[in-house]
C-alpha cells in the first residue's frame, strides 16, 4: 500500500516516475487561461488568513459544502473566517474521491509544509500555522506566484476594462511573471441579455468612439483588441453556452443591432445572426494578430433562480449542458477557413459526451504550418479530474496528436491552486508509463521525455509565442 499522497502520488509503474521526476516536475507554468486579479497580483496581496486564500469566490468548495449540509451562513455568508473554514474542515473528509480532496492536501503540502490530512480535529492547528507563515511576507500573492515556478498568467478581461493594473505591472522591475490581458468579449455578444445596450454605451467611452450602429460597433471592438495587444494579450476566451451560426450580412447584423439600441427584444433568429457574424469578424481580427481563440461551450449556468438572485451568479449554481454542438461549430470554424483567417483556436465543452466530436473537428481545420494550430483543450471545470482529464487526453491520443497538447490551465480565481499543474502532469506521465508497460509504446527515453515536457510546457510556449511580448 502506498503512503497517501507520498513522491509517487498517481504514478503507478517505474517510467511514469521517471518521466515525472525526471522531465515534468519542476518545468515552469504557463497559465493561459485563470480568473486571478490583476489588482491582488499589482498590490502584492497578504492574505489575512487562510479562509481569505482558500474559500473566498471558489464556488467548486462551494457546492461541497453545501452538499454535505453546511447551511449558506457558514459558505458566502457572515460567519466568521474561522468559523468558515471549521466548516470547510468538516466537508473535506467527506470529499473523498472528489479532486477537492486531493487538491486541499497538495496545497497544504506544497505552500505550507503540512503532511497532516485536515479534519476537524487537525482544523485549529492548520489555521495557526498557515496563518502564521500567510502573515510572512514570502507568502504575499507574488511569492506564491514565484514559488509555484508561473511564466506567464493570462487573465480574463471584459473589453471595458481599462487594464489599469496590467499597465503598472508592466513597469514593475521585480516581478518576472508577465501577467497578460485576455479578451473575454461575452458581454458583447449576448445582445439579449439585459445590460447589454449599458455595455455598448461603456465601450464607447473607454473606445473614444460614439457607437450609432453595427459599423461604430465593430470599429470599437477592433480597437480595444488593438488595445489589449500592446499590453501583451495574445488570447481571446468566449463562453459559448449555446453554440450557433447562420449565413447572414453585416447589412442586415445592423439592423439587428440598432433594433437592439433602441431597446426592442430580438428574436432567436436575429439573435443567431448577430453573434455569428460578430464571432467571425472576431476571429478574423483575432487571425490577423496571431492570437489564439478559446472557445468554452456547453455550459448552463445560473440553474438556481432564487440563489442567483440571492448571492449573484458564479456562485456554484451551474452544471453541464447537453446541446448539439458540432454542425454549428464547424460552419463557424469553416466560415474563418474559406476567408484564411481561422486563427489559432482551442475547443473546450463541459460536456464530455462532445470529447470525440472536439478531437475529430480539430483534425478537420489543421494546418498552416503550425503544430496543433486546432487544440483540444484541456478537461474543463466539472471535468476538471482524474477521470476527467484521462479521457480528454485519450479521446486526443485516439483522434489526434497527444504529442501537441498545449495542456494544464488553472481556470482558477486562487492562488494556490497551481498545485493542479503537478496533479496534471503526473497523469500525463502515468498514461504515458501504462502505454510503456502494456508493450503499446517503446521505452525510448528521449522521445518520451520530449513529449512529456511539450505536453507540460514547451507546447504552449511554442504555440502562445508570449517570450516574444515585451513588458
Amino acid at each position: 500500500m502506498k503512503p497517501f499522497m507520498g513522491e509517487n502520488f498517481l504514478l503507478s509503474n517505474d517510467v511514469a516516475v521517471t518521466l515525472f521526476h525526471e522531465h515534468a516536475k519542476d518545468l515552469p507554468i504557463i497559465d493561459y487561461h485563470c480568473h486571478l486579479s490583476p489588482k491582488e497580483i499589482y498590490e502584492n496581496k497578504q492574505f489575512h488568513n487562510i479562509t481569505e486564500a482558500w474559500l473566498y469566490g471558489d464556488h467548486y468548495k462551494w457546492r461541497a459544502m453545501r452538499a454535505n449540509g453546511i447551511l449558506e451562513e457558514y459558505i458566502t455568508g457572515s460567519a466568521s473566517d474561522y468559523e468558515k473554514f471549521l466548516a470547510w474542515a468538516k466537508t473535506v473528509p467527506m470529499t473523498i474521491g472528489n479532486p477537492l480532496y486531493n487538491w486541499t492536501h497538495l496545497e497544504l503540502q506544497r505552500f505550507f509544509g503540512i503532511n497532516e490530512i485536515l479534519n476537524e480535529k487537525t482544523a485549529p492547528m492548520i489555521w495557526e500555522k498557515v496563518n502564521q507563515l500567510l502573515s510572512q511576507e514570502d507568502f504575499s500573492v507574488r511569492a506564491l506566484i514565484k514559488k509555484s515556478g508561473v511564466e506567464v498568467i493570462c487573465t480574463t478581461d471584459d473589453p471595458v476594462d481599462e487594464l489599469e493594473y496590467h499597465q503598472m505591472l508592466r513597469k514593475e522591475e521585480n516581478f518576472d511573471t508577465k501577467v497578460l490581458p485576455s479578451f473575454r468579449p461575452d458581454k458583447g455578444l449576448e445582445i439579449n441579455r439585459d445590460g447589454f445596450v449599458t455595455w455598448v454605451e461603456r465601450l464607447a467611452i473607454v473606445s473614444g468612439n460614439a457607437i450609432n450602429d453595427y459599423h461604430d460597433f465593430l470599429s470599437s471592438l477592433e480597437s480595444r483588441i488593438e488595445f489589449f495587444h500592446e499590453l501583451g494579450g495574445r488570447v481571446s476566451d468566449h463562453a459559448i453556452d449555446v453554440m450557433m451560426f447562420t449565413e447572414t450580412t453585416k447589412e442586415e447584423v445592423n439592423q439587428i443591432f440598432c433594433k437592439a439600441l433602441s431597446g426592442e427584444k430580438i428574436t432567436l433568429d436575429e439573435e443567431q445572426k448577430y453573434k455569428s457574424f460578430t464571432l467571425v469578424f472576431l476571429g478574423e481580427k483575432y487571425a490577423s494578430l496571431g492570437w489564439a481563440m478559446q472557445l468554452h461551450i456547453n455550459a448552463l449556468r445560473n440553474n438556481n433562480k432564487r440563489k442567483l438572485a440571492e448571492l449573484g451568479p458564479d456562485t456554484g449554481f451551474d452544471c453541464m449542458n447537453d446541446d448539439l454542438i458540432a454542425k454549428p461549430l464547424v460552419q463557424f470554424l469553416d466560415s474563418l477557413e474559406q476567408k484564411h483567417s481561422l486563427p489559432k483556436t482551442i475547443l473546450y465543452s463541459l460536456n464530455p459526451r462532445d470529447n470525440h466530436v472536439l478531437a475529430s473537428i480539430i483534425g478537420s481545420f489543421q494546418g498552416d504550418g503550425v503544430p496543433g494550430k486546432m487544440q483540444f483543450g484541456t478537461a474543463w471545470w466539472f471535468n476538471d479530474q482524474k477521470d476527467g482529464m484521462l479521457d480528454q487526453m485519450k479521446a486526443l491520443a485516439n483522434i489526434g496528436l497527444f504529442s501537441q497538447f498545449i495542456g494544464m490551465l488553472t481556470d482558477s480565481r486562487s492562488f494556490l491552486s497551481y498545485t493542479r499543474h503537478e496533479y496534471f502532469r503526473r497523469l500525463v506521465c502515468n498514461l504515458i508509463g501504462e502505454w510503456v508497460e502494456n508493450g503499446e509504446v517503446p521505452n525510448d527515453p528521449d522521445l518520451l521525455g520530449s513529449i512529456v515536457k511539450g505536453i507540460s510546457y514547451d507546447n504552449a510556449r511554442n504555440y502562445f509565442q508570449f517570450s516574444k511580448v515585451t513588458v
